[in-house]
């Protein structure tokens, strides 16, 4: 996401990774012994002669459903850097729940003059990122009526508040010729501003029902609207609660948490709660450099990428517990995935530590044949690691409160990827291979709240940087989106690695053994290669490379009732002259790997969490952090309303036919 961007210039990202092998490594032994990839050990681009047959060719093929269901239709859009939406011929697209708009009845209209923590704790909160629908009633099926919940990662003070941004006297007594790091602008939070922050964080519930016209309309006397907040107090469980790690002077238990930060991706279960993971957590502590250099605490907080002194926002100047040098174990409380009963407004969020602490992105569900519920998840970090959770109980689909614990007890893993296209799950258990005692994991406790410590520990391997992790609900394959890695060196590679300086990402297809997600070995190949093709170093699935919709950095995934795939993408106009977008390509038959530019968003923008209604006639999406780059007092954009300032919002599209979207019946 944007505060970790491509180089980095937001926060210091260590190279402090695990000793795994990295994936242009083993893709670059594979594909080289196919000869499916040419070029020379200088060349930091990879060249893709042509189709291949992969591995699993023949069980990757069209399932009855996909081959009657429906296909992909729509004319592709062209890349375009204008300050407004736009989306392909014969369908519409509508500004739908704005940063600020109120969610309950007596809630204010947002007045951007006079900013208060109350109003904003009635309020949609800002930055949305992933969405889930969950159809009322409860357990139904229905695509006219349902809870919306929305994440809300982080928050753009400079976009926020009018003067935020000040100027910094060190640049401006700077010489021209000196070569300097020193921002030209510094923050300026006030009390009041960061109040607005917390309660701006989280995640917001929403009743929402379809009109007979069509039209969507926000319910604002439901009783399931809800707001969370990083102020929401929160539980934690599982295995590590209430473990040292976990305890501070606010909290001797170690099981009672204030609010949640930083939610990015997530998912549902299939028992209708959802799980929200939280990711950059480390950006909000400051100070890691006031703690001893040989204090073990330092040394797990240096593995997530803490702050060494102050912190961008400066929230520890008003509040202690984002200051390690006196609250040193208030890190470890966050980089969880959050279960939310939505159905149930005066339930306490859990933060389920079984799932392992990281920076959580996606929490894809799915049933396995044997019952138990895997859930997939990724570490959104340059070299870090893809995961998988499988539950030790089952799936009880006449008993929802039967399943409302099943994820405080299973086994955490993460994956290996081998030269040849198989695959391993390695399972992260105390005890097993090097995670003992003697190398510092004395509980499983330790493994779960140092979960890339144990990562390192058993070799797993190095991604770049694993976003969103869905099951397609047709093939039964699992996509991993890697958006991308600018720091994956020349050395690391050979003439046919795909990607020294990986700009754009890729996308991984997974089959799982037998086609249970309970296994723990799988097969795997590369889906797409994401780029410009013009320029070369792009793989689409095999399909004509001449003719597909250029994309870059891969972010979000979602698939519709067909199991085409849709993605968004965070970081296209670092590499590509287009905004981010909404992307679709189908995933079997003859059109596997065209990918078709669908929808265009707005400069500074990413768009996330796509999400459909069952009968995938309206597609949900965020608009995320439009204007970045820019602040209040100059913006680069001024969407959706034209004025004021930029305000992050979920968009609805719907095909003007009223069918389904993207497709033809």
């Amino acid at each position: 996401m944007p505060i970790i961007d491509y180089e980095g210039d937001k926060q210091k990202v260590r190279s402090t990774a695990g000793r795994g092998e990295t994936f242009g490594t083993i893709m670059a032994r594979r594909v080289n012994r196919r000869g499916l990839l040419r070029g020379t050990a200088a060349a930091s681009a990879l060249i893709v002669t042509g189709p291949r047959l992969m591995p699993h060719q023949a069980s990757a093929q069209a399932t009855p459903e996909a081959a009657t269901a429906t296909t992909l239709s729509f004319e592709p859009i062209a890349l375009d850097e204008q300050d407004e939406i736009l989306v392909a011929t014969g369908h519409r697209v509508t500004p739908f729940l704005r940063w600020g708009d109120p969610l309950f009845a007596d809630a204010p209209e947002l007045d951007l003059a006079n900013q208060t923590a109350d109003s904003q704790a009635q309020q949609f909160g800002y930055n949305c990122d992933w969405i889930g629908f969950l159809p009322l009633p409860q357990g139904s099926t229905t695509s006219d009526h349902g809870l919306l919940v929305v994440n809300h990662e982080y928050t753009n003070p400079e976009l926020m508040f009018p003067g935020y941004l000040i100027p910094n006297p060190a640049a401006a007594a700077a010489t021209p010729e000196a070569e300097t790091d020193i921002p030209a602008f510094l923050a300026s939070p006030t009390k009041e501003i960061v109040d607005v922050e917390l309660e701006a964080h989280g995640l917001s519930i929403v009743e929402i029902r379809r009109s007979d016209a069509g039209e969507w309309e926000v319910v604002r006397d439901s009783e399931y609207n809800r707001r969370i907040t990083a102020t929401t107090p929160m539980t934690l469980v599982g295995p590590a609660a209430g473990a040292d790690l976990l305890k501070t002077a606010d909290d001797a238990t170690g099981a009672e948490v204030l609010g949640t930060l930083n939610n990015c991706a997530g998912g549902t279960t299939p028992w209708d709660t959802i799980i929200s993971g939280e990711e950059n957590f480390q950006q909000y502590f400051a100070n890691l450099g006031m703690l001893a250099e040989d204090d073990p605490i330092r040394v797990m907080h240096d593995r997530y990428g803490l702050t060494e002194e102050a912190s961008e926002r400066l929230w520890e100047q008003f509040y202690d517990r984002f200051d390690l040098s006196k609250a040193p174990n208030e890190p470890f409380r966050f980089g969880w995935g959050v279960e939310i009963d939505p159905f149930d407004p005066a339930s306490t969020p859990k933060k389920r530590t079984a799932l392992g602490r990281n920076k959580h992105e996606g929490h894809t569900s799915v049933v396995a044949p044997g019952g138990q519920v895997a859930i997939y998840s990724g570490d959104d970090e340059r070299f870090d690691y893809a995961y998988k959770f499988v539950t030790t109980g089952s799936y009880n689909p006449d008993d929802r409160a039967a399943n409302m614990d099943l994820l405080d007890e299973g086994t955490l893993y993460v994956a290996k990827f081998n030269d040849d296209g198989t695959g391993e799950w390695i399972s992260l258990i105390q005890g097993e291979g090097e995670l003992t005692e003697a190398n510092g994991f004395a509980s499983q406790a330790d493994i779960l709240i140092n979960t890339r410590l144990a990562g390192d520990a058993v070799g797993a391997t190095k991604m770049d940087r694993p976003e969103d992790f869905e099951t397609n609900p047709i093939n039964k394959k699992v996509y991993l989106a890697l958006t991308n890695n600018s720091r994956r060196s020349l050395e690391e590679t050979d003439k046919a690695n795909p990607r020294a300086e990986n700009l754009h990402g890729h996308i991984i297809e997974i089959s799982e053994a037998g086609d249970d997600h309970a296994a723990t070995s799988f097969a795997w190949d590369i889906f797409i290669l994401a780029g410009d093709p013009a320029q070369g170093s792009t793989y689409f699935a095999g399909y004509d490379s001449e003719l597909v919709s250029p994309f870059s950095a891969p972010d979000n995934i979602a698939f519709d009732a067909s199991g085409n795939l849709w993605l968004s993408t965070d970081g296209m106009p670092r590499n590509l002259p287009g905004n981010d977008g909404l992307f679709a390509v189908p995933t079997d038959g003859e059109e596997r790997g065209y990918v078709r530019q669908f929808f265009s968003s707005v400069p500074g923008a990413e768009v996330s969490g796509p999400e459909f209604t069952p009968d995938n006639t309206s597609l949900f999406a965020s608009i995320q952090h439009p204007g970045e780059g820019g602040s209040f007092d100059e913006p680069v954009s001024l969407w959706p309303d034209g004025e004021g300032t930029a305000r992050p919002t979920v968009v609805v599209i719907q095909a003007d036919s009223g069918g389904r979207i993207g497709a033809s019946d």
